[in-house]
């Protein structure tokens, strides 16, 4: 028996030193998430409980300020204009982006240049995008609307000046700004399909619109889950371009609940029922994720 235990010893001496080793790579990335994601949510959801206004001790209130919540008007616009720019958000870009790397992935003179020039607009400066083109959508000498008046409309949108053309208008601008890091997700995916798999549907006859449905897609289904998932939870999160086109104007009609959670907590001083406006807006986002996974699951069976 002791010599069993001798020859186990040099096995679980190796297992204990890899597992310690492994923890070693984990520990770093574990404790910059426990520091600055986990303990903040968990925070966030103790502060939805309070009422906090930053200054002295947060005081106990329960559930009164998700009761509050139900009556609160701004908080249904909020909710209903981020669920709208997350409707056009999506699709738009899902949509453009997949169609740009079906495009650059072709072998083409410049096409290093033609990547580079989309994936540009999302490493921009976000204050650098909305002046340039709030200044393309100015309603008198802006550019859009003189090329929209020459071709014969003679009343074009006021765009970010207009309630009903304000998230449209800032939805094109989001699109324009995310659709290339989308298209090099898409691109990498395109890459990693085997010719092979193409070469046999030319030779069963599929037209292009056959081997796009019948190869590219199904192939493009992890990338295009990936893709989905992370569209759905930066459209409900979208801040900075709203804050910075339109401040949540023209009135309320592009006030999404991130901006929303920004005015109560850092404008109006009060912590507890931003916060409690936040675990909303994380439910959300985590109820849409696994609805999202639940599906995909149900597919890949």
């Amino acid at each position: 028996m002791a010599t069993t235990l001798e020859a186990r010893r040099p096995g679980s001496r190796l297992k204990r030193r890899n597992t310690l080793l492994g923890l070693s790579f984990i520990l770093p990335n574990f404790l910059g998430f426990a520091t600055l994601t986990l303990v903040p949510v968990i925070v966030l959801f103790y502060l939805s409980f309070t009422d906090w206004n930053a200054f002295g001790s947060a005081g106990w209130v329960g559930v009164e300020n998700f009761r509050e919540m139900l009556g609160d008007a701004r908080f249904w616009t909020s909710l209903r204009n981020t669920l709208y720019y997350s409707a056009l958000h999506i699709p738009l870009t899902f949509a453009v982006s997949l169609g740009l790397a079906l495009l650059l992935n072709r072998k083409l003179r410049g096409v290093a240049f033609f990547r580079t020039a989309a994936f540009f607009p999302y490493v921009t400066s976000i204050v650098a995008i909305a002046f340039v083109w709030n200044a393309l959508y100015s309603p008198d000498v802006g550019p859009i609307n003189h090329l929209l008046r020459t071709i014969g409309i003679d009343d074009p949108p006021g765009w970010t000046t207009s309630a009903d053309w304000s998230m449209p208008a800032v939805v094109l601008v989001s699109v324009w700004r995310d659709m290339g890091y989308y298209m090099l997700l898409f691109l990498a995916g395109l890459q990693t399909i085997p010719t092979e798999l193409y070469e046999a549907a030319r030779m069963d006859a599929a037209n292009a619109w056959q081997r796009f449905w019948n190869v590219t897609l199904p192939c493009l289904r992890p990338t295009t889950f990936f893709v989905t998932v992370m569209l759905t939870i930066g459209s409900f999160k979208v801040f900075d371009i709203i804050l910075v086109m339109t401040n949540g104007g023209p009135g309320t009609s592009t006030l999404v609940l991130s901006q929303y959670i920004y005015d109560q907590g850092f404008v109006e001083n009060d912590f507890g029922y931003a916060s409690s406006v936040s675990v909303v807006l994380f439910l959300i986002c985590i109820s849409v994720t696994v609805v999202q996974f639940v599906v995909n699951k149900r597919r890949a069976l």
